[in-house]
């Protein structure tokens, strides 16, 4: 039996203690490729997790790019097939390379028609040993609440006050590293993007969406010219349209292991995106009563997403090339 529950405290929020009992639990899923290293210390650090030997584990492994990346799909197959330590581990492999978008759209529908929520994971994730209570105490807490659109287990370091009571608040943009959302979020969602050709002649909305990171319009045009094959800028464009809110945490229940030359999606500096993590220790969350955009978070999150930080981020990720040719 799962241990997560809810109760009001003072102050108009939530607490969802570990101590309570009777919560659906969510599925995980794990979407992964080529990448063994980092897939192993992402199932290790999920098997570390509370809940982990209750939770309903699903992995949907793509099929090769070509012949060079066909060895390492295989070694990953070959070791996803003895894994053990969940309730359940189904495993789906494709014969043919999907790409991450449609593997992401296609698997998350899948898993949607015979639950009401999931917990989604890529293959370069590593966890805090609370990452499976916060998900599913935040699943629970918010499972009616339209206008809560996702929970990210990813956050920012963005300097919380030392004497902040709440565990997390709410931003205007969601977040693809560690992630959930519940099945009337999804199955609504417009993958085609019908109203782009509206959006992208309107400057008020492009500047309005913007206001969840100055990449989002450039990631979007990128998306629908075909220079860009991602699930996630329309998932958070459709966030945009719909006004749903992301609940994050206060700190970091996802570290992000996979900033180098084989990665297949994440680009950029990763210590712009190093984040402080989450000891684990923590079972009782405090989450927001109340439905909206935190301003102070929101500030220091448009500033980690400002055109400025974007540039640092590029100017040392091109040092670090630099640096690795050069010591080559």
């Amino acid at each position: 039996m799962s241990t997560i529950g809810k109760y009001n405290i003072p102050g108009n929020e939530i607490i969802a203690p570990g101590s309570v009992t009777d919560v659906q639990l969510a599925p995980v899923v794990i979407f992964s490729y080529k990448r063994l290293d980092t897939l192993k210390r992402c199932i290790n650090s999920l098997l570390n997790c509370s809940l982990a030997s209750e939770t309903n584990l699903f992995i949907f492994s793509d099929g090769p790019k070509n012949h060079i990346d066909t060895p390492m799909v295989y070694e990953v197959r070959n070791y996803l097939e003895q894994l053990k330590g969940f309730k359940n581990i189904d495993l789906c492999f494709s014969e043919v390379n999907q790409g991450l978008a449609t593997s992401v759209i296609k698997g998350v529908s899948k898993m949607l028609k015979a639950y009401d929520r999931v917990i989604v994971l890529e293959d370069d994730l590593v966890l805090a040993p609370n990452f499976l209570l916060f998900m599913n105490s935040a699943l629970s807490r918010y499972r009616h609440d339209a206008g809560v659109f996702s929970v990210s287990g990813y956050s920012f370091n963005l300097n919380p006050a030392a004497n902040e009571k709440k565990d997390a608040y709410f931003l205007n943009r969601g977040w693809s590293w560690g992630w959930a959302t519940w099945k009337d979020r999804w199955e609504n969602v417009d993958w085609k993007v019908e109203n782009y050709d509206s959006f992208i002649r309107d400057k008020k909305l492009r500047t309005s969406f913007n206001k969840g990171g100055s990449d989002l319009t450039a990631m979007l045009q990128k998306q629908m010219n075909n220079k860009l094959d991602s699930w996630a800028i329309r998932w958070f464009f459709h966030q945009f349209n719909t006004g749903g809110l992301t609940l994050y945490p206060l700190y970091s229940k996802v570290l992000n292991i996979g900033f180098d030359e084989l990665a297949t999606h994440t680009t950029g500096s990763a210590t712009r995106y190093l984040p402080k993590m989450d000891e684990g220790s923590k079972v009782d969350f405090i989450l927001p009563g109340k439905i909206e955009i935190d301003k102070h978070f929101q500030n220091a999150f448009q500033r980690k997403m400002n055109i400025a930080s974007r540039i640092r981020s590029k100017l040392a990720s091109v040092r670090m090339g630099v640096f690795k040719y050069l010591k080559a």
